[in-house]
């Protein structure tokens, strides 16, 4: 881990140093992200657990995927399920995933790529690991992002969009020390190829041992770090943090970390996903795969999925219907 990287990071285009006066984000607050089992059995951190809706908006839900190591005939993956009123963002650091929906969207997320699918009005789908993975086990590490939508476009078409890998915005810090890759919003004056309907920022950074990132961010966007693997120190505080651990920031202009000086040996630095948006601030009623506004919006999304009008599976489908 990860699959994206660079024989040097002076090579590439660097942020720029923060704004003289630019305010520090606090640390809010620090979770730890429980073990549970998603679709068919495969092994999550739900990242999210245990905060308040209001620090995540426009963020619905997060699993971290593994990172595990599959014998062969392991490999699990979920059923063909619906979606509506939000957008799945999965991203792929190890291993392979496959992807179909109902409109013709899909396909292998492999190594450093990213699958970003608006579920919009409605769609079904399914995530399954390859025949090859299944056959011969491997190593599986993900990331699967929950987006919400504002009211006005909870009823767009749905949409899917594969971001491979070397579409990824590679940049690194003014020092070298650390890897940005940008996957969607802008960062630091940079863009990443993901097209969103709800503004957000999201970045995967890798910190060598010792090495600090002082990382502008929008003072409108919140701002969350999810560490995926590795221990260091994170705001003007200094306060630790290490794998499965969700930071909630406070207002301010700049992200601040250190990762640790010596790190555990199977692990290359700091690894942490960088996450934040534009608050939507509507009311928000979620149940299992729907996303809307009211009550009578979840059960309307129920009857429509039993009424056939989410969409159909399709006559070439991968898994069981």
């Amino acid at each position: 881990m990860p699959a994206v990287t660079v024989p040097d990071n002076l090579a590439l285009p660097r942020i720029a140093p923060a704004a003289p006066g630019s305010e520090v984000r606090p640390v809010k607050s620090i979770t730890d992200a429980p073990s549970g089992l998603e679709g068919e059995g495969f092994p999550v951190r739900r990242a999210f657990a245990g905060v308040g809706t209001a620090d995540l908006d426009p963020f619905i839900h997060m699993d971290q995927m593994g990172e595990v190591e599959y014998a062969p005939g392991e490999p699990k993956g979920t059923p063909w399920h619906p979606h509506r009123g939000f957008e799945t963002v999965t991203y792929m650091i190890d291993g392979t995933f496959q992807h179909q929906d109902s409109i013709g969207g899909g396909g292998l997320i492999t190594n450093g790529s990213t699958q970003w699918m608006t579920a919009g009005s409605g769609i079904l789908h399914i995530e399954r690991p390859t025949e090859q993975l299944i056959a011969t086990g491997g190593l599986f590490h993900g990331v699967q992002l929950w987006v919400n939508l504002p009211a006005a476009e909870k009823w767009v078409d749905p949409r899917y969009q594969n971001l491979e890998a070397e579409g990824v915005v590679l940049l690194s810090s003014p020092d070298g020390g650390a890897l940005l890759r940008v996957i969607a919003g802008n960062v630091a004056g940079t863009r990443g190829p993901g097209s969103t309907h709800t503004p957000i920022s999201l970045v995967h950074a890798t910190l060598q041992p010792g090495a600090e990132l002082v990382l502008p961010w929008p003072r409108p966007f919140n701002a969350l770090v999810y560490v995926l693997a590795g221990h260091g120190t994170v705001g003007p505080d200094a306060q630790p943090f290490h794998t499965g651990q969700l930071v909630v920031h406070g207002p301010g202009d700049t992200i601040v970390m250190r990762a640790d000086e010596v790190q555990e040996s199977r692990y290359s630095g700091l690894d942490v996903l960088i996450l934040g948006g534009q608050p939507i601030r509507e009311p928000v009623a979620a149940h299992g795969p729907f996303v809307m506004n009211t009550r009578e919006e979840l059960v309307q999304a129920f009857e429509d999925y039993q009424a056939g009008r989410l969409g159909t599976v399709p006559a070439d489908h991968i898994g069981n219907a």
